[in-house]
């Protein structure tokens, strides 16, 4: 009788342990589910500016007997500025894509639908909080910005993303109308 009970003394927490992987599914790193994993650089130094973890792009899906795109996500020194992609802006300590700026980022997509770019999404915040929380909201904002492209048809794989928090604010005052113009998220293009 104590032998058996030991066994289901053992038993019982891996069946549970078990069960417990089996029934939670990962969930994406990303808000909507047609948008893969964030990607640059990993690991924040304080010499560089933070990148969002888990890099890499989305697996290849090259026909059989073909090269394969290479799955090294560019880094951010390889993009250039362009005039054909306007900046996206948020409202104070929020993420959300306002209806004025959504009419940006139709723009913006339809551009990068007729032209083969890869895209850098830089997500930007004002000086106000500490440096964690404005990388954090930068991530938000950049991936909010991404899945709203992505939504529009343009393709999850052609996006990077890296928050630099308040680290690169393009106005230095401190006043709200330049607070309001460092809460962006910023384009820039790379060549395939």
């Amino acid at each position: 009788m104590a032998h058996r009970r030991g066994s289901a003394l053992l038993v019982a927490p891996v069946l549970v342990l078990s069960l417990f992987l089996a029934g939670c599914p990962k969930r994406p790193a990303t808000t909507a589910a047609s948008a893969p994993p964030p990607t640059g650089a990993t690991g924040p130094s304080a010499a560089a500016p933070s990148t969002m973890p888990g890099a890499g792009m989305a697996p290849s899906t090259a026909a059989p007997g073909t090269a394969a795109p290479s799955t090294t996500p560019p880094r951010p020194s390889e993009f250039r500025e362009t005039e054909n992609l306007k900046d996206v802006f948020f409202d104070f300590d929020k993420y959300d894509i306002r209806p004025g700026d959504a009419k940006v980022l139709d723009t913006n997509a339809a551009w990068l639908k007729t032209n083969n770019s890869l895209v850098l999404i830089e997500g930007h915040c004002d000086e106000r909080g500490t440096n964690e929380y404005n990388l954090a909201l930068g991530e938000r904002r950049a991936k909010a910005t991404m899945n709203y492209l992505v939504g529009q048809g343009v393709q999850a794989n052609r996006i990077t993303i890296i928050s630099y928090g308040k680290e690169r604010p393009i106005c230095t005052e401190h006043t709200e109308a330049c607070w309001t113009k460092n809460r962006r998220s910023h384009f820039l293009v790379k060549a395939r």
